[in-house]
Order: C-alpha cells, then structure tokens, then sequence
C-alpha cells in the first residue's frame, strides 16, 4: 500500500533555498537517519575543482589513502590494490571496470575543502571526510552497505545509482571478494545522475552506483564512531587515570561453602569496582569526547613547528596582512562546560578560553589580524598555543 504521508524520495532543488532543495531543518526532520533522499540540481552547473588527472597524481603520493578496484565481470570476481601507486599504473589500465578512490581530498585541496560549508546544517565535527572516486565507463565497487550517512554529489559524468530502500534489505556479505559486498541486491530505486545531482543515503541503505562514463563522485561521509570504540577509548582514558588504591575489595567476606566458586557476592564486588571508573564529572566527560571525535579516524595528527614564534611576532606578523592557516588535518570543535567557560578541542587537545573566542577559532579556517585583535588575552594566548602545537600555519607556509 503506498503511504501518500511520506515525504518523496526525489526532489528538484534547482529553485529551492539550499543544496538540500528544502530548509535544512526539514531535512533532519524528514529524512536524516530516516530515508534516502535523491536531490535533483543540488549544485546546478557544477564543475569539478579537480580533473581525473589530478586525483590519479594524488594517488601516487606518500601518505595519501587510495584504493584502485577492478571488477572481472566474466568470473564476477574482484581485486584491490591500495596506493600509493606509480604514475606508470594508470596508462596500462583498461578503458573499462575500473575505480579509483582517493580519500580525505579536502585534506589535500583547498577547493574540495571548500565544499564542506555548503554541508553546516550539521555539526562540522560529524563530517569525516570527502572522499572522491574516478570509475572508468562500467566501474564500481559492488553492492554495499555503510554503517554511516554519507552524500553522494555527482562531479562529473554519469553515475547509474541503485538502492535497496526497503524496509529490511538482505545484509549478507559475500565472503570469496576482499571487499564486504552484498551477498544478495534488490534494488528498489534506479537512477542515473548528472553533474550536480546529489544521493543522500542513511546507514544500512543498500547501494550500487556503475559509471555509465567516465566520471567522477564525491562521496562527503559522516563520523559514526561504533559503541564499542567508544567504549574502548573510553576504557583507555580511565584506565589511565586511575588509582592504584582503586581495586577489587572485600572486607565483608564470608567463609565459602566452595572455596573454587565464583558467588554472587563476588560478582556484585567486582561491578562495584568498575563502577567507580565511571566519569561522573560532566566536564571530564566532555573533555573526554571531545578529544576522542576531533582525533577519530585521523590519519595524521598536526606536529609542532622547528621554532615557534614569540607573541611578538605574531603580532607583527598578522598586522602586516599575514594570516594563519589552520593546518589540512587539525580537526576542531568547542562546548560550553558546566562553569560557562569555553573549551576548544584540536585534534585531541584542549584548550580553556572564554565561550565566545571558543566559538570564534572552532569556525576560524583562516586568522587575520582582525579575529586577532577581537580576541581578549586569553584567545590570543590560545591562538599562540595553537601555532605552537602546529594546528595554524603562517600563509607562505606549506600545509
């Protein structure tokens, strides 16, 4: 029976108020975590920042994540290399069947990094990454599912996009292919998609997208941290901080009627200990998430600079025009803690300042001179801790 309630899983945004063809707020209402949604003229006229040519260089250098995906489609069977590769790899390629997927380029270029404000209706610190992929005509990499929400923003070319949007999809993987493909597909939607479209797809959606050129896709995907690695670094961080007085105890112990039995009494006595781990302090507890969400999934963590300029001179230089740049691969958030006080989180690191200049440098890609001076002597000595720890970089510099 259809449900006339349901919002429409496609949309035309050419004339609507965001990429999302819709207010942002009825977005998350409607469809964030909830259902797929295919936006038709997300960015009309949109024109890649990058060519094929420059994410196969990319590929090719150290410290650059990528993965080129074959697919023999005679045998259905699948092979996967990871880079960095040669630039002699790519020209022996066949002109079919092929992907090549490169991720964290905004951390690698200024323009892809860009798009990420057309993406702030959500919170910065759930953004993971764009990752883009170039597939010659046929390529793809098999049906699958991701365990988080992610956006897929056609860039160039066509991409025939399929989707299991039912309510309960086949979620078996295969297991004779290296990647977790599904081992059954039963697309309910098919589509094909133009420079500018964009898929919004919630965890769990089964999906299958195949070039029907040679196009490129920019995939902007979310940080969903599992239960259990949250609990791991949670675990960590408290086994940290513990006591050494803090452990198992019994002072009301009983003579055992088995002395090799494991009681009841035994039991509630260790529950008691591990319950005294817990944060209970909520700013402990913050601090703890924020260092552990803006480090997530971080291939490379910001180091200091060889010298650190004093307050002085960083002064002189950013009232001569200088700016800082806030390094690729500093992630930034910032709360408010239960004193009213601010607390900036930098890729692990905390640093304690007034609310407003928490706010202010959590936003601030670029320092000038005039968010500079706006800054009271507290911001502006966490603005020198910053630099310091290498999260800001003089312009001339390479990031």
């Amino acid at each position: 029976m259809t449900n006339h309630g349901a919002p429409p899983i496609e949309i035309d945004a050419a004339n609507g108020p965001s990429p999302l063809g819709m207010a942002p707020a009825d977005f998350l209402r409607d469809y964030w975590q909830k259902r797929p949604l295919l936006i038709r003229n997300a960015f009309p006229g949109f024109v890649s920042p990058i060519t094929p040519e420059d994410l196969a260089g990319l590929a090719c250098e150290e410290g650059v994540l990528a993965r080129l995906i074959e697919h023999d489609k005679a045998r259905d069977g699948w092979t996967v290399r990871h880079g960095p590769f040669a630039e002699d790899d790519f020209p022996g390629l066949p002109d079919h069947d092929w992907t090549l997927l490169v991720q964290d380029v905004d951390k690698w270029d200024a323009d892809i990094r860009a798009l990420l404000t057309r993406f702030d209706f959500l919170p910065r610190w759930r953004i993971d990454d764009i990752m883009i992929s170039f597939a010659a005509t046929g390529g793809s990499v098999g049906a699958h599912t991701d365990q988080y929400d992610v956006f897929l923003l056609q860039a160039q070319g066509l991409r025939r996009w399929q989707i299991d949007a039912s309510p309960s999809p086949a979620q078996d993987f295969r297991d004779d292919v290296e990647l977790k493909l599904l081992r059954e597909f039963h697309p309910t939607h098919d589509w094909v998609l133009s420079p500018g479209d964009m898929l919004y797809l919630p965890p769990g959606v089964p999906h299958h997208g195949v070039a029907e050129n040679p196009c490129l896709t920019f995939s902007v995907g979310m940080r969903a941290p599992a239960a259990g690695e949250l609990l791991t670094d949670l675990a960590d961080t408290l086994a940290a901080t513990a006591p050494e007085t803090l452990r198992y105890a019994d002072p009301d112990i009983e003579l055992p009627a088995d002395p090799f039995e494991i009681d009841a009494a035994a039991l509630h006595r260790v529950r008691t200990a591990l319950d005294a781990l817990r944060l209970d302090d909520p700013d402990q507890f913050g601090d703890w998430f924020g260092g552990f969400i803006t480090t997530y999934r971080c291939a490379t963590l910001p180091e200091p600079p060889p010298t650190t300029p004093t307050p002085a001179d960083l002064a002189r230089f950013l009232a001569a025009g200088g700016q800082l740049l806030r390094h690729p691969w500093t992630r930034m958030a910032w709360r408010c803690d239960s004193q009213g006080q601010g607390r900036l989180y930098a890729s692990g690191q905390v640093y304690r300042l007034p609310p407003n200049a928490a706010c202010q440098l959590a936003a601030a890609e670029r320092i000038d001179a005039a968010l500079y001076t706006r800054l009271d002597a507290q911001g502006q000595a966490t603005v020198q801790a910053l630099v310091a720890a290498g999260h800001y970089l003089a312009e001339t510099e390479d990031a």
